[in-house]
């Protein structure tokens, strides 16, 4: 059976957004919503959308997406979670920032703070700070990874295995509901790791999406975090984790 008119708008218009909305949807096609129900349920039974709480999401493959992608996807949330996050961190202390889109909202936000040490694995971020009062800015050594500006590999471990922060903040590719911390690439998940062992106060930033990718190599457990910064609740079984291990969540209000 081939699709019809509507579904076929739908599926184009998935190309373009990450979720679409089962409401929204029969406004804009003037139809019930039991309708757009069904239309979506075929979408997703020849494996084109994904069923999701309210409407359907797009299909998202195993590798990681483009950094730039990356950074135009969930701005307005990204920017929220940068600020709440850098409500917890005060002036006067060292933090270490990992590579990401959500991590580069953090320190825009961590601009306005003053005599802080920042090291970080991210040129991105990097530039951000250079014109910021800081007490010191440490680039970590090793091999870019020219695709993002990520600095990876032995040698960023070991240089950050020379330092003790206050802080980490730490973005991700992926969350389970299990409570993993998951990404992509394992030379990145390694310089994450460093960062987590070398900070008393650990923060994981990532927008509610990350829990509809799936990628392979652990950075950690959400138990072994301080705070988890997200725009929307967990699943039930990853807030259970957290709160067994007394790691707080904050849901941002990305309206305000």
């Amino acid at each position: 059976m081939t699709l019809n008119a509507r579904q076929e708008e739908i599926a184009m218009l998935l190309r373009d957004v990450d979720k679409v909305d089962v409401d929204e949807l029969a406004i804009r096609f003037d139809v019930t919503a039991q309708t757009v129900r069904r239309d979506l349920g075929d979408l997703c039974d020849r494996g084109l959308a994904i069923r999701t709480h309210g409407g359907a999401r797009r299909v998202l493959s195993t590798s990681s997406r483009g950094y730039e992608e990356r950074r135009r996807l969930f701005g307005v949330e990204k920017a929220a979670i940068g600020k709440q996050a850098a409500q917890l961190i005060p002036n006067n202390c060292s933090v270490f920032l990992n590579i990401g889109t959500t991590t580069e909202q953090v320190a825009k936000a961590l601009t306005a703070h003053t005599d802080l040490t920042v090291i970080s694995n991210n040129i991105n971020v990097i530039q951000i700070f250079l014109n910021a009062k800081l007490r010191e800015l440490v680039l970590v050594g090793g091999a870019v990874r020219q695709s993002d500006g990520a600095i990876v590999g032995n040698q960023a471990v070991e240089f950050i295995d020379r330092y003790k922060a206050d802080f980490a903040v730490i973005g991700a590719s992926s969350l389970d509901s299990d409570g993993s911390v998951l990404d992509f690439d394992d030379r990145e998940v390694a310089v994450a790791r460093a960062i987590i062992r070398n900070a008393r106060i650990k923060i994981l930033v990532a927008d509610i999406s990350k829990f509809e990718s799936d990628a392979p190599v652990r950075i950690c457990d959400v138990s072994e975090l301080d705070y988890v910064i997200t725009d929307a609740t967990p699943p039930a079984a990853f807030c259970a984790v957290a709160e067994a291990a007394n790691t707080s969540i904050f849901i941002v209000d990305d309206t305000k």
